[in-house]
């Protein structure tokens, strides 16, 4: 039987489906920081269960015609129609899969994210090929699947779940403008680096309950609400939960709090985002997040763009000194942020600058592609990662925990993911180049500790639009223009190579 309003009755239906994604993202954070190794296999059946009932409410028989009818309604206001849009989109991707793929799909995931850890810890690809190449076979019969339903490539079928009409021409027009200048300006910047003295380096051990308490008290500063969220531990550092109960993770390092602090500060970008979706619509598709790269240009833009700036460090360098009892000529702000703005050819994508980043994110998409494809066997990875290392970066990683066992995405299903992180680096130096502009005045508060005038420039123009525009429109009203390499190049020369 049809409802005799259609769109109140899929309001209905997508606001349960809500509630059971939301406590599968609970489950997946408990599965990554808190579960015991040994709950590994209840908790993919819980998982794979939730995902079918989730698959079997959103494909049911009457849902394409209550979509048609809703689409027809006359009197839909912009966010109205805009979420029958979204829920379209969403009942495309689920309904071209059936259940048991549905649910294979969550329980080679879980599996193979589990065999994982181990095999990250003990730099052992090969135990991983067995439940990795299960995942891959899967992932193939996804891609397939919905690219018929869309009318795409494979590849661009995957790339969809996280960046809606994500295609790979775009991306590939994208990176060939940043393969024309950032080899250049890398050998730039590493020269220019070489004529002055190294910074000095800070001096450990950093207690890890120490740097708790300073990435809490920042991030609280920013405007994280621990009403509303947590910071826990994880092997690899996500955000997860909802927008009312945000988790964020980071992994800590005594010999380095940096790479813990800068972590929580990515993450609470991540979180940030997730809190301040329309909380009207929190429980409809137009409510949540437009896509991944509006996701990560709001963790690169704290991280990179707010939190490595001069202005923040002048704030934080003496929390720093105070957080750790140290002092010094290396614990001046001007020395941290040397440190925090140091450009090294590196192993670890996480831990990369802005400079080398966008080539860590490149490889990794050559290489998705290719195994997607069936052109590069998973025996053959480590190998074409450690090449790929050579070629792009000049390095090649000792063991596969430093080359191709780094990401859990592969591992955890996110094929399609990576180029996300670069794309979401040119909306975020779009986004901060525009919030400067209009508020000239944006460093010194930030120098000061105040995150409100970005914050809430950020709510306005990003967090609160949800899934309202397309990642261009939100860039184009916001900036003037769609996404784009001109402001991260802009970005780069300016801190880099000002002198």
């Amino acid at each position: 039987m049809i409802a005799n309003d259609p769109y109140a009755e899929l309001e209905r239906r997508f606001a349960r489906l809500s509630a059971v994604h939301r406590a599968s993202a609970i489950l997946n954070w408990d599965r990554s920081t808190m579960m015991p190794d040994g709950a590994s296999d209840d908790r993919a059946d819980q998982l794979a269960t939730l995902g079918v009932i989730a698959h079997g409410m959103i494909s049911g028989p009457d849902m394409p015609e209550l979509l048609q009818r809703a689409a027809e309604t006359r009197d839909l206001d912009p966010w109205r129609a805009a979420n029958v849009r979204e829920m379209r989109r969403r009942w495309v991707h689920e309904s071209a899969l059936p259940a048991d793929l549905v649910e294979a799909r969550t329980r080679a995931t879980a599996a193979c994210e589990m065999v994982w850890r181990g095999a990250r810890k003990n730099a052992d690809f090969k135990s991983l090929i067995p439940t990795l190449g299960e995942v891959l076979t899967v992932m193939r019969r996804v891609g397939e699947a919905k690219a018929a339903a869309l009318g795409t490539s494979l590849y661009d079928a995957l790339l969809d779940e996280f960046e809606p009409d994500g295609r790979a021409e775009r991306i590939d027009t994208l990176f060939a403008e940043l393969s024309d200048f950032l080899p250049d300006l890398l050998n730039r910047v590493l020269e220019e680096q070489r004529r002055e003295p190294p910074p000095l380096p800070l001096d450990g051990p950093f207690p890890v309950e120490a740097q708790r308490r300073l990435g809490e008290a920042l991030i609280r500063l920013i405007g994280f609400d621990f009403h509303h969220g947590r910071l826990d531990v994880s092997a690899h550092r996500f955000t997860g939960g909802t927008p009312d109960d945000v988790r964020i993770t980071t992994r800590y390092d005594e010999a380095d709090f940096a790479r813990a602090l800068m972590g929580v500060l990515h993450e609470t970008g991540h979180g940030l985002y997730e809190a301040g979706l329309p909380r009207d619509w929190r429980r409809q598709p137009v409510g949540q997040a437009r896509g991944m790269v509006l996701h990560e240009s709001q963790s690169l833009l704290m991280e990179m763009q707010a939190c490595r700036s001069e202005a923040f460090i002048a704030f934080a360098a003496p929390r720093m000194r105070e957080a750790f009892g140290r002092s010094g000529p290396a614990w001046t702000a001007d020395n941290i942020h040397r440190l925090y703005t140091r450009v090294a050819r590196g192993f670890i994508r996480v831990d990369a600058d802005e400079v080398t980043y966008p080539l860590h994110v490149m490889l990794r998409y050559r290489l998705e592609r290719a195994m997607l494809a069936g052109d590069l066997p998973l025996a053959d990875l480590p190998a074409a990662w450690n090449e790929g290392m050579r070629a792009l970066l000049g390095i090649t990683p000792p063991d596969d925990a430093l080359g191709c066992l780094q990401d859990i995405h592969w591992p955890d299903g996110g094929w399609g993911y990576f180029p996300t992180y670069t794309l979401g680096a040119l909306a975020a130096a779009q986004l901060f180049a525009a919030v400067r502009k209009t508020h000239p005045d944006l460093l010194a508060a930030i120098s000061r500790g105040d995150f409100s005038i970005l914050l809430n420039w950020l709510r306005a123009s990003v967090h609160g639009k949800g899934s309202l525009l397309s990642t261009d429109q939100v860039l184009e009203q916001a900036t003037g223009s769609g996404l784009g390499t001109a402001a991260f190049k802009a970005h780069l020369e300016s801190r880099y190579l000002s002198a």
